[in-house]
């Protein structure tokens, strides 16, 4: 009778001994991600205790210097600080001389003035002015008058800004009528404007804006209403821009211009800007609010460092998900090559028994005969 060999069988479970222990570690890793896939600020959290050292926050802090972007330099001051991270107390210094003097009154006028002129502002004393152009209407009749002539005209027109600026006219009405509930999102579709006209909204968030627009403006319907009306008519465009929209259908949009609100309230412009830079749907953003709302200020140093990862962990998932069915599987494996293992061996020790008592026998048979 054939006996199996328990060498290859051995072999088989020292190898797979050796896959389980490389992939059960990773699985269980993958598994503790997944338990905080959902919340932003413990991912920020375990992010940043693999990236973010004092060399890391010298260096962007130095950088942010340079760029004249004493927010963000005081944003990682602020990270630093509650990560108990250990900085130069004269660069420190140099942080508070930078956000003094950009908020100076002189800049900060000057910067009003550009933000409620142009509808393009570079800091906060700017969006400030640009904000106050568009709750008093100037600045989204501005956008639509200009983007609705290019659109009636047979022009290049964009008509992200020119739907956002006609929501904006429909909401400024209601923000009014709630005696400023309505304020974050009205601040949030300002910001998309601006991000959309500095190039820092994302290519896919931009898309998903799109596709929410077009199930809220009437586009032929307000490409004829601006062939009526001109730029020099702005009750016209006023007019057209507010027929045009069906309020009762933006509830998306305006979900998203209400976090992007939230974003800038609790942690500032410009992070709101990053926000939707790095953000890809309104899901993300809503994220991004989250991770706002706890860290205040240090959203932007948060993000400078590590990107989407404070927010899309949920994009890997499925890599997760697949590290936590290698471990389970390599596991199950092993322990069924043990099994297998053991069937043999007490195979052979029971084959090896039954030979020995044979052996033995035969040996008392010839002692009788002799």
């Amino acid at each position: 009778m054939h006996r199996p060999s328990i060498g290859p069988a051995l072999l088989v479970a020292a190898l797979l001994a050796a896959a389980a222990g490389a992939a059960v570690p990773r699985g269980l890793e993958a598994n503790a991600l997944m338990e905080i896939a959902d919340d932003p600020v413990r991912i920020a959290d375990r992010a940043l205790s693999e990236s973010f050292d004092a060399g890391v926050a010298q260096r962007e802090i130095d950088a942010a210097l340079a760029a004249k972007d004493a927010d963000l330099a005081n944003s990682f001051v602020e990270l630093a600080g509650e990560r108990n991270v250990p900085l130069d107390p004269a660069q420190v210094d140099k942080v508070k001389a930078a956000v003094e003097a950009a908020g100076s009154t002189r800049h900060a006028a000057e910067s009003f003035a550009m933000g409620l002129a142009s509808g393009e502002p570079t800091d906060v004393a700017g969006f400030a002015g640009t904000t106050l152009g568009d709750l008093f209407v100037f600045g989204d009749i501005r956008d639509a008058a200009r983007e609705g002539a290019r659109l009636a005209t047979g022009q290049q027109a964009d008509e992200l800004v020119l739907g956002l600026a006609c929501v904006g006219l429909a909401v400024t009405a209601g923000t009014y009528a709630t005696l400023g509930a309505a304020a974050p999102m009205r601040v949030g579709l300002s910001l998309a404007k601006v991000a959309r006209k500095s190039g820092q909204l994302g290519a896919e968030m931009a898309g998903r804006i799109g596709r929410m627009l077009r199930g809220v403006v009437d586009w032929s319907a307000l490409r004829q209403s601006f062939a009526k009306a001109s730029i020099t008519e702005p009750q016209l465009a006023i007019r057209a821009a507010r027929e045009a929209i069906k309020v009762e259908r933006a509830g998306g949009l305006l979900d998203l211009a209400r976090d992007v609100g939230r974003v800038q309230a609790k942690a500032g412009t410009q992070a709101a800007m990053e926000g939707l830079r790095i953000a890809e749907t309104p899901r993300e953003m809503s994220r991004v609010a989250k991770l706002a709302e706890k860290e205040g200020g240090k959203t932007r140093a948060i993000i400078k460092v590590i990107g989407r990862g404070a927010i899309a962990l949920s994009v890997a998932a499925f890599d997760l998900g697949t590290w936590i069915l290698g471990a389970l599987v390599s596991l199950f494996a092993f322990i069924l090559s043990l099994k297998h293992t053991a069937e043999r061996a007490t195979w052979r020790y029971l084959h090896w028994r039954k030979a020995r008592r044979m052996h033995r026998y035969e040996a008392m048979v010839v002692r009788g005969a002799m």
